[in-house]
């Protein structure tokens, strides 16, 4: 909104960082360090890019997630970020429902709009998320008279929502303990019926975000591989999202080796 592109590509990105007594301290200190090598901002267009180039030189078949950030604050400022965001995914081949990407949106009536008017207009079927939030988050906002008023989820978590998400998403991603509770134990997994219902409704289920940094566990899992099991096996959850993908894939690799070896021994 208020900068060109090159403007925005004379940014450094680095690390997450908190500002404390005036210094920088990095949020997950075991992850790169910050400000070191020389990283800057990329459009959607350039990681797409990437993406299929190193598809290409790997023989792999990597998709991509696109998430649309705050719609509703782009377009009261006359942006229309879902139909650039589409059209770039358009160009790059993305279009239907067998194409390996996802679109995802914390922002319900925009997911709609995205379902019933930018589909339709691009001849494109994408498969849509519904990202889930708590109200208290302003994750959504309404403009009502001119003024933002935070957009009540409260209505997704009663009985039956998941069948009317199924109406315009092909998915839920909901925060992990809409799930699995915090209070759980190991002994003991409170796990919701979000996943049941979802399923029925024939919706994935693809909870967020799973991080294995010091601190970042639930204390009802003792390794990062244990919370993985727990969601895919005990919860059922169909992906997650995550900052280690390379230890998810691992992870899922073994479960599945360990589940045809199983197979073979019992046939």
């Amino acid at each position: 909104i208020d900068f060109t592109l090159d403007e925005i590509k004379k940014l450094k990105t680095t690390e997450v960082f908190t500002v404390e007594n005036g210094k920088q301290v990095q949020d997950y200190p075991d992850r790169f360090p910050l400000w070191k090598s020389n990283f800057s901002v990329h459009t959607l267009e350039e990681e797409i890019e990437l993406i299929q180039g190193m598809n290409k030189s790997t023989g792999r078949n990597v998709g991509i997630y696109t998430e649309i950030k705050a719609p509703w604050f782009h377009r009261h400022e006359g942006k229309d970020i879902s139909l650039a965001v589409l059209q770039v995914l358009k160009k790059y081949g993305y279009v239907s429902k067998n194409d390996k990407a996802y679109i995802q949106t914390f922002d319900p009536n925009e997911a709609k709009r995205i379902r019933t008017e930018l589909y339709p207009q691009l001849n494109m079927n994408v498969k849509l998320v519904q990202l889930m939030a708590e109200t208290g988050w302003n994750e959504t906002m309404n403009y009502e008279n001119g003024k933002a008023v935070p957009y009540n989820y409260d209505w997704m978590f009663e009985k039956g929502a998941m069948k009317e998400i199924a109406k315009y998403a092909d998915g839920v991603g909901p925060w992990k303990p809409m799930i699995i509770k915090e209070e759980s134990t190991r002994d003991h997994l409170i796990i919701t019926n979000l996943v049941k219902e979802a399923h029925e409704a024939d919706l994935e289920v693809h909870p967020y975000t799973f991080r294995a940094d010091k601190g970042q566990i639930p204390a009802y899992a003792a390794s990062f591989e244990e919370l993985l099991d727990q969601f895919y096996f005990t919860a059922g959850v169909d992906g997650v999202f995550t900052d280690f993908p390379d230890r998810a894939v691992d992870f899922l690799r073994r479960a599945e080796y360990q589940s045809k070896m199983s197979q073979n021994q019992r046939s």
